[in-house]
């Protein structure tokens, strides 16, 4: 978590010699693989909006920097306000919050149909997220980057939300090839 403590913490667990009775089964032998990938959809989503709520927070912070009337959270540099200095961006309600259609789907037709749109997403919302972080800390100077604001932390964990649940680079692999066999069905397919 670059260097950071996750709450829930992680553990790396290692099996070796271990044997399971087939009475604590959940699914036939060699399933594995299927139960754990039912479950990544839903938490990719989960992903997506916290990345989401944490690109919010950022911009809530860089809007409240600036302000005058919030002395007591601010730091600026003599007589100036950074935030209004480089210009502290809207809120855009169309943008990638917008394309979060991927729960819709996941709802409404099921993970494995929804698929190429969660991966989508799963690419997205992080990239977005990290944009706006990164801004906001850039308001905030070398207080941004420090325990005095949220940001640093923020930056950390949305940006190992790119690797969460599978890299970028095997979601965007999948899109690719969802979309190729959108145009021809047996593309990738053995013979």
């Amino acid at each position: 978590m670059f260097g950071y403590q996750d709450r829930e913490g992680h553990a790396e667990v290692v099996f070796d010699n271990v044997r399971v009775p087939r009475t604590a089964l959940l699914a036939g032998e060699g399933d594995g693989f299927m139960i754990s990938q039912a479950r990544l959809g839903p938490g990719r989503i989960h992903h997506c909006m916290r990345a989401i709520g944490m690109a919010e927070r950022a911009l809530d912070l860089m809007i409240d920097r600036p302000s005058p009337a919030r002395p007591s959270v601010s730091r600026w540099p003599i007589g100036q306000y950074p935030g209004l200095d480089r210009g502290v961006p809207h809120r855009d309600r169309d943008g990638p919050a917008a394309d979060l259609e991927g729960a819709y789907l996941m709802d409404t037709v099921g993970n494995k149909n929804a698929r190429t749109e969660i991966a989508a997403i799963k690419v997205a919302a992080p990239q977005m997220a990290l944009q706006v972080i990164d801004r906001a800390i850039q308001v905030h100077g070398g207080g941004g980057v420090s325990d005095d604001f949220p940001l640093a932390s923020m930056y950390a964990h949305v940006r190992t939300l790119r690797l969460a649940d599978g890299p970028d680079e095997v979601h965007k692999r999948t899109i690719a090839q969802m979309e190729l066999r959108r145009r021809d069905p047996s593309w990738g397919r053995k013979a």
